[in-house]
């Protein structure tokens, strides 16, 4: 039902310097893959086929891993590192990719407004690259989760965890009602608050379904935290007048914005996916 994903990637990395300073973040490597194919993959698991990027300059990296690299091809045909290309060569033959700019750095909020034009009047999923996920050992990923919801529901969801009550100023935070185990129809969402101030500790995390009337939503919130337009200004609004959901997902999720989250997330993959 959800055909359609948007990744913003326009942001510049800056705690990864200098290795981001020619290189997007996304395309840094969890062991053999970069962060935006493994957002990419779980995605297709959850029924989506249809990829929208939103990119600024320097990111051009992302298109041409997307991309067929027949140069590259023609020089490992007919060896044995010519099947290390199969998974993206799969993603690139079954599924399609578009991409647009947002020219200025105006926080998440424009980012996903910036994508309009890849999404038109449809119900989409958004992937944080950098907040990579998994499902529980032989369950479905996150977003899979997250779109079985949308099904039943039809209105925007959220994916939240439990965070330290110090670590709440890093994140959107929620408060709600819970529904379900695990579910809750939100009824305030907070960026970035004070440990002192913030409704609960449930953060939002890089996961997202959102219904198109969020762009319209976006476009009439003005800039908050840090001057930003943010997607929960945004959703707080939609939740204010409609419903939206908090999913506290089953699986893990590691932070590889971060030096320590993208160690711990290449150890994880390398001894539970990599080497088995």
């Amino acid at each position: 039902m959800i055909k359609k994903c948007l990744f913003p990637v326009a942001g510049y990395g800056t705690r990864f310097l200098p290795a981001t300073k020619a290189m997007p973040k996304e395309m840094l490597p969890i062991v053999n893959k970069p962060l935006v194919q493994y957002g990419v993959e779980e995605a297709v698991e959850a029924g989506m086929n249809d990829f929208g990027f939103v990119t600024g300059r320097g990111k051009r990296a992302i298109a041409d891993h997307f991309d067929t690299s027949y140069e590259l091809e023609h020089q490992i045909i007919g060896t044995g590192k010519e099947e290390l290309l199969g998974s993206i060569r799969k993603l690139i033959e079954k599924n399609r990719f578009a991409f647009t700019r947002q020219n200025q750095m105006k926080g998440l909020g424009h980012a996903i407004l910036s994508g309009r034009n890849l999404i038109g009047d449809n119900p989409f999923a958004v992937v944080l690259a950098d907040d990579l996920c998994f499902g529980e050992a032989g369950g479905p990923g996150v977003l899979e989760q997250m779109a079985k919801l949308y099904a039943q529901f039809r209105c925007s969801i959220v994916a939240i965890q439990e965070v330290p009550a110090d670590q709440t100023d890093k994140y959107g935070v929620i408060s709600g009602e819970a529904i379900k185990d695990g579910l809750y129809h939100i009824t305030d969402m907070v960026e970035k608050p004070k440990p002192e101030e913030a409704p609960s500790n449930l953060a939002i995390i890089g996961r997202y379904i959102l219904t198109p009337d969020i762009f319209d939503i976006i476009e009439n919130t003005p800039p908050g935290k840090n001057g930003e337009v943010q997607i929960t200004d945004a959703l707080l609004t939609q939740a204010q007048n409609g419903c939206v959901l908090g999913y506290k997902f089953k699986g893990k999720r590691f932070d590889c914005g971060s030096i320590d989250g993208f160690v711990e997330a290449t150890n994880f993959v390398y001894n539970n996916i990599y080497k088995s």
